[in-house]
C-alpha cells in the first residue's frame, strides 16, 4: 500500500503520514518544506529555494546546504527509495501531492464550488461549501515560520482567506442571517477597516435588519475613514450599495419581507444550551463527508462526545438540506421492534394506515432531500443497520448521521472515529514525547510561590497562552465558570489543571464532571484523588432525559453491558498493559481461563469495533491501546474478579521472554529492530520492572529485564542512561538477602553488577564505578571462571581505559572479547570488541589500533548489524585522527553520525559530535570546531554526562579545546561556541566525502556559558 501524506499549511505547517504526525524539527526544514507546498506539483527552482530559506543573505554554500535540507525533508518524511513525493528536477525540485492532500488546496476548490454555486443563487448550497473552506483553517498561515521569511506567501493566503469570508458572508445575506452575522461584521471592520466590501456587507446586514438609519451613518463614517487615511472616495461598489439603501431598491425590500415570513419547520435540532468548544477539524470532517456519503457513522468511546459533536455539523450542514434535518434519538428505546416507529415520529410522520411502518417512513423520504440523525445505535446496531439500508436504496437524496460505539457495517459506510479533545503538552509527561515537541506549559515547581506566582491567567483575552490551545482546557474553563464562579487559571494552578486534563484523557464528559467538583475542591485536590475517578466523577443531579448519563461510571458500564461475555474478560486483562501493546503480547498474556488463545484476534477486533480499543495500523506491526479511563474501569473489574496477580506475573513474564529474545538477538541483522520494538514497548518493560522490583519472589525476572535491556544498550538508544542505573539498582536491593537467593543466581548478579558499573563509567560517576566494581568482583568469587570472568573482566578492562587511562585496558578488553566469544555471547563480545579497538585507538600503536579497527570493521560489517556498523565507522574516524590524517578522519565519522541520527540513537551522536569537533580542530578550521564543541556540549548536558569522568576523551577534548582558543582568541571561540552550544539541532552530516559539515541555522532562545571542559 502506497503512503499517503497530508501537508496543512493553514495554520502551523503540520504534516501526516498515513494519519500519523511527522515531527519536522529544524526551522530551515520547515520551511524549505512550505516553500515547496506554496508551489506543489511545480518546479520550484534553486535560486527561489535559497531566497525563500535565506532571503537578501544567503551563506556562501548556499546550494550545498540547500542540498542537505532536502536529503534531511526526505529522511523526516520518511520517503522510500526514489524521494517520493520529493523529487529531484533539472533546476530545482518539486513535491508531488494528490488533489486533496494540501489543505490550501481542498481550500481553494470549495471556494471555487461556493462561489459557482452563489453565482448560481444557490446560496444555500454555497454557505455550507465555504463554512467548511473557512473551517480548514487553524490560525494564521504558517505561523511557525519565520514571518520575514514567508511574508509574500503569508500575504497572499491571508487575502484568499479574507475573500472566502466575504462569500461565505454574501451567502449569509441571501439566506436571511444578517442577524448572525452582524457581530462578526463589526469585528472585521475593526480588525480590516479599509476593507471596503466588509463595510458594505455590513450596510445591507443592517438595512435586512430593519436598521436603515444605522446602514446610512455606516457609509457615513466609512466615507471620513477614507478620506482621512487614503485621501479617496469609496469604490463604486460601495457607492452602488449606498444608492440602492437611499432608494429602498426593490430588489431589498423584498428580500427582506421574503425572510421575515420564512415559515419555521417542525423537528429541527435542539439548542444548544452550552458553548460549543473545539471541535473545528472534525465538524469540517463531518460535513466534508455528508458530501458524498449516504451514512457517516461517529464512533468513539463512551463520553468522547459524538451526539455533541452530530448534532453542532447537523445544523451547520442544514441549509444543504431542502427538507432539513431531523433526529431521532434511540438511547431510550429498548424494544428493537419499536426503531421503525420511532424513526417515523421523529420525521413527524401521522400514518394510520395498517402497512408496514418501514414503507410508510421510505415512501415519505422517496423524494426528499432530508439528513437524518440517528444518535445513541450501539444496542441496536443490526436493526439500525438493515433500515438504513433500506431507506438509502428508496430515497437518493436521504443522508444519515448516525452516532454508535460501535459501525454499522452497513454497505458504504463512512466511519469517523472521533478523538477525545486535544490535550496540553506538559514537560516531562508521557503527552510530550520526542515525536511531537509541543510548547512548555509552565510548571508550578517545588519553590515557594510569590504573590505573584498566584496571579489570575485570564484566560478569555490570553489567547496566544499554549494551555489555552489545549480543547480540553478550554472547556473545564469554561464549564468552571458557570458550576463554579470563583475558579480561575492561575500560574499557581495551571500545572494541575493541565495534569488534570492529561489524566482526564481529553473526555468532555469527564472533564465536565471535574469541572463541577471545582466548586468545592481545588484542581490540586481532583488530581491528588484522581485514582478513584469512578467514584470522584459521580455528580448527582436531576436526570434530564433516559439518555443522559451523568457520571463517568455510567457511561463507560453501559459499554462494557454492550459486550459479550469474552469481549470483558479481554478488556479487563488487557488493562495491565501501559502504553500499548501488539497482538502477540495480548494473545500471550490474556489468553485462558475462559479466552482462548485463538479467540482473542476476533476478541479484540470486537473491542475495537466497539470503540474500547484503539488500533494504529500505520506500523509493520498493529499496536493496540486503551484510554486511561477504559484501563482503570478495566483494572477495577479485573480486581473485583480477583484476577490481578495472575494476569500481571503473564504480563512480566511476557516482558521478560521479549527482553531475553532482544539480548539474543542482539549485534544481528535485526539489532534496530529490536531496539526501536523495545523502545517502543518502555512503558510495558517499566510496569513490568516495577512489579517485579514489589515482588522478591520475581526480583530474578526483573532483573534478568533490566540486564538484557542493558546489554541491547536499550537505555542508550532511548538516551535514558539514569532509568536504567535506577532499574538495575532497585531490583538488586529487592527482598531479604534468602529471598533474592532463590531468584537471582551468581552468574546473573554478577552480570547485573557489571552493567550497572558499565553505565556508571558511561555516565562519568567515577565514585560510584568504583563502589560497583568492587560489588562485582566480589560475587564473582562465587562464580566458576571466578574474578576473570567475562563480565568481570569486560568491566576492569573498561574501567582501566576510561577511569585511569591505562594501556593495560587493550589487554583486559582483548580477554574479556575471547571469553565472551567461547561463551557464545555475540552482542558482549562485539561491545568488548568496540573498546578494544577504542583501546587501541587512544593508547596503542598506529600497527595495533589499525589491526584492531580492521577486526572490528570486520565484524560489525560480518553481523549485519546496523548500530554495530555506525560504531565501526565511528572506531575508523578515530583511528584516522589519532595515527594517520585528520582530514581523512571526517568521512568516516561524519557517516557514523548520519546513520545514528538516521536509526533514532541518542546515545552514539553525542560521541560522533565530540569526536568530529577534535577532528575539524585538527584540520584547523577553528570557528566550525568551536560551534561543534558547543553543540557537543549541549548533547552531553541533555544526556547527562560528565565528559571529565572519562580521562582519555577529556583529554582529548582539552587538546581541541586548547587548539581552537590559540587559534580564534577568547572572544571569537565564546562566540563560536554558544552558538553551537543553542542550536536547535545538531550540526546534521554531509552526504559526500570531503564536504564541510552543515552547521544548524536555528538557534534557541537564552544564553549559554562557554565551559572550559
Amino acid at each position: 500500500m502506497s503512503t499517503r501524506y497530508e501537508f496543512r499549511v493553514l495554520g502551523p505547517l503540520e504534516v501526516l503520514r498515513d494519519g500519523r504526525p511527522v515531527r519536522i524539527d529544524a526551522a530551515k526544514v520547515r520551511l524549505l518544506l512550505a516553500a515547496l507546498l506554496a508551489e506543489a506539483n511545480q518546479v520550484v527552482t534553486v535560486e527561489t529555494l535559497v531566497n525563500r530559506l535565506w532571503g537578501e543573505n544567503p551563506p556562501g554554500r548556499a546550494r550545498n546546504t540547500l542540498q542537505n535540507y532536502v536529503l534531511r525533508l526526505r529522511r523526516a518524511l520518511g520517503c522510500p527509495a526514489g524521494g517520493a513525493p520529493v523529487f529531484t528536477r533539472p533546476h530545482g525540485y518539486v513535491i508531488e501531492t494528490a488533489p486533496d492532500a494540501v489543505d490550501l488546496h481542498r481550500f481553494t476548490a470549495l471556494v471555487r464550488q461556493g462561489r459557482t454555486a452563489l453565482a448560481e443563487g444557490a446560496a444555500a448550497r454555497a454557505a455550507p461549501l465555504l463554512g467548511e473552506a473557512l473551517g480548514l483553517w487553524r490560525g494564521d498561515p504558517l505561523s511557525d515560520l519565520p514571518a520575514h521569511l514567508v511574508r509574500g506567501v503569508v500575504a497572499a493566503l491571508d487575502e484568499q482567506r479574507l475573500d472566502a469570508l466575504e462569500l461565505r458572508i454574501e451567502a449569509d445575506l441571501a439566506l436571511g442571517r444578517a442577524a448572525d452575522v452582524l457581530p462578526e461584521l463589526r469585528g472585521l471592520i475593526g480588525e480590516y477597516p479599509l476593507r471596503e466590501h466588509f463595510w458594505a456587507q455590513r450596510m445591507l446586514a443592517l438595512f435586512h435588519c430593519g436598521r436603515q438609519g444605522e446602514a446610512l451613518e455606516s457609509y457615513r463614517e466609512v466615507t471620513a475613514l477614507l478620506a482621512d487615511e487614503l485621501g479617496v472616495a469609496p469604490g463604486t461598489g460601495l457607492r452602488q450599495v449606498h444608492q440602492r439603501l437611499l432608494a429602498a431598491a426593490p430588489d431589498l425590500i423584498g428580500v427582506r419581507a421574503a425572510r421575515a415570513a420564512a415559515p419555521s419547520r417542525d423537528g429541527d435540532l435542539p439548542v444548544e444550551m452550552t458553548t460549543f468548544v473545539g471541535r473545528e477539524t472534525q465538524v469540517a470532517q463531518v460535513r466534508r463527508l455528508l458530501g458524498t456519503a449516504r451514512l457517516v457513522t461517529l464512533t468513539g468511546v463512551g463520553g468522547v462526545g459524538k451526539t455533541r459533536l452530530a448534532l453542532r455539523a447537523a445544523a451547520e450542514a442544514a441549509p444543504s438540506f431542502a427538507d432539513g434535518v431531523r433526529l431521532a434519538d434511540l438511547a431510550p428505546l429498548s424494544d428493537a421492534d419499536l426503531l421503525d416507529r420511532a424513526v417515523s415520529e421523529a420525521l413527524g410522520l401521522r400514518d394510520q394506515s395498517a402497512r408496514p411502518v418501514a414503507d410508510a417512513v421510505a415512501d415519505h423520504l422517496r423524494d426528499r432531500r432530508l439528513l437524518l440523525v440517528l444518535d445513541n445505535c450501539e444496542h441496536l446496531v443490526e436493526q439500525v443497520a438493515g433500515l438504513v439500508l433500506r431507506l438509502a436504496r428508496t430515497a437518493p437524496g436521504l443522508r444519515v448521521l448516525a452516532t454508535s460505539r460501535q459501525r454499522l457495517g452497513t454497505p458504504g459506510e463512512h466511519v469517523l472515529t472521533v478523538p477525545p479533545l486535544t490535550l496540553p503538552a506538559v514537560e516531562g509527561t508521557p503527552g510530550g514525547t520526542p515525536a511531537r515537541r509541543k510548547p512548555a506549559v509552565e510548571a508550578s515547581g517545588d519553590v515557594a510561590v510569590t504573590a505573584a506566582a498566584a496571579t489570575e491567567v485570564p484566560a478569555s483575552s490570553d489567547t496566544d497562552d499554549p494551555l489555552l490551545r489545549s480543547e480540553a482546557v478550554r472547556l473545564l474553563l469554561d464549564r468552571a465558570a458557570g458550576s463554579a464562579p470563583a475558579f480561575r487559571l492561575t500560574a499557581r494552578n495551571r500545572q494541575a489543571v493541565a495534569q488534570l486534563c492529561l489524566r482526564l484523557d481529553g473526555i468532555p464528559l469527564a472533564v465536565e464532571l471535574a469541572a463541577v467538583r471545582l466548586s468545592a475542591m481545588t484542581a490540586e485536590e481532583i488530581l491528588e484523588r484522581l485514582d478513584d475517578r469512578f467514584r470522584l466523577l459521580s455528580v448527582p443531579r436531576p436526570r434530564t432525559s433516559a439518555r443522559d448519563h451523568h457520571t463517568l461510571r455510567g457511561i463507560v458500564d453501559w459499554s462494557y453491558d454492550l459486550c459479550t461475555e469474552g469481549e470483558r474478560l479481554l478488556w479487563n486483562r488487557l488493562s495491565v498493559f501501559s502504553g500499548g501493546f501488539d497482538l502477540e503480547a495480548a494473545e500471550t498474556v490474556c489468553a485462558g481461563e475462559g479466552v482462548p488463545r485463538e479467540d482473542v484476534l476476533d476478541l479484540l477486533a470486537g473491542l475495537v469495533d466497539k470503540s474500547i480499543v484503539a488500533v494504529n495500523s500505520s506500523g509493520d506491526r498493529a499496536r493496540y491501546s486503551l484510554l486511561e479511563t477504559i484501563r482503570q474501569y478495566g483494572r477495577q473489574r479485573l480486581q473485583e474478579e480477583g484476577g490481578t496477580a495472575r494476569v500481571r506475573v503473564r504480563h512480566s513474564e511476557f516482558y521478560r521472554t521479549t527482553a531475553v529474545r532482544a539480548g539474543q538477538a542482539w549485534c544481528g541483522p535485526r539489532e534496530v529492530d529490536w531496539l526501536v520494538r523495545l523502545r517502543t514497548d518502555l512503558p510495558n518493560l517499566r510496569t513490568a520492572l516495577d512489579y517485579c522490583a514489589s515482588r522478591p519472589d520475581l526480583a530474578g525476572d526483573g532483573l534478568e529485564i533490566a540486564v538484557n535491556l542493558a546489554r541491547t544498550r536499550c537505555w542508550f538508544f532511548s538516551s535514558t542512561l539514569g532509568e536504567g542505573r535506577h532499574w538495575l539498582e532497585r531490583l538488586l536491593a529487592t527482598g531479604d538477602p534468602p529471598a533474592a537467593a532463590t531468584t537471582r543466581t551468581p552468574t546473573l548478579t554478577a552480570g547485573a553488577l557489571a552493567m550497572k558499573a558499565w553505565i556508571a563509567l558511561c555516565q562519568g560517576d567515577n565514585p560510584a564505578a568504583e563502589t560497583f566494581l568492587a560489588e562485582c568482583r566480589a560475587v564473582a568469587r562465587e562464580l566458576p571462571d571466578g574474578p576473570s570472568a567475562a563480565p568481570v573482566t569486560y568491566i576492569e578492562g573498561a574501567h582501566a581505559m576510561l577511569v585511569r587511562g591505562d594501556p593495560a585496558s587493550r589487554a583486559l578488553l582483548a580477554e574479556a572479547r575471547d571469553r565472551f566469544r567461547a561463551a557464545g555471547q555475540a552482542g558482549d563480545a562485539h561491545m568488548a570488541t568496540m573498546l578494544w579497538a577504542m583501546a587501541e585507538a587512544f593508547f596503542g600503536t598506529r600497527a595495533s589500533a589499525s589491526s584492531a579497527r580492521d577486526v572490528y570493521v570486520a565484524e560489525a560489517e560480518a553481523s549485519g548489524a546496523e548500530w554495530a556498523r555506525t560504531w565501526a565507522q565511528w572506531c575508523s574516524g578515530l583511528v584516522e585522527l589519532r595515527h594517520g590524517e585528520a582530514r581523512r578522519a571526517l568521512a568516516p565519522l561524519q557517516r557514523a553520525l548520519a546513520r545514528q541520527q538516521a536509526i533514532g540513537d541518542s546515545w552514539g551522536p553525542v560521541w560522533g559530535l565530540e569526536t568530529l569537533a577534535w577532528a575539524v580542530a585538527a584540520t584547523g578550521d577553528g570557528s566550525r570546531a568551536a560551534g561543534l564543541l558547543g553543540a557537543a556540549h549541549r548533547m552531553r548536558r541533555d544526556t547527562g554526562v560528565a565528559l571529565i569522568g572519562l580521562r582519555p576523551f577529556h583529554e582529548a577534548h582539552l587538546t581541541a579545546e586548547r587548539r581552537v582558543r590559540a587559534s580564534l582568541g577568547a572572544e571569537e571561540y565564546a562566540a563560536a561556541w554558544s552558538r553551537g552550544a543553542s542550536a536547535e539541532d545538531a550540526p546534521g552530516p554531509v552526504p559526500e566525502e570531503g564536504t564541510s559539515p552543515v552547521r544548524s541555522t536555528h538557534t534557541r532562545t537564552g544564553g549559554s556559558h562557554t565551559p572550559t571542559a
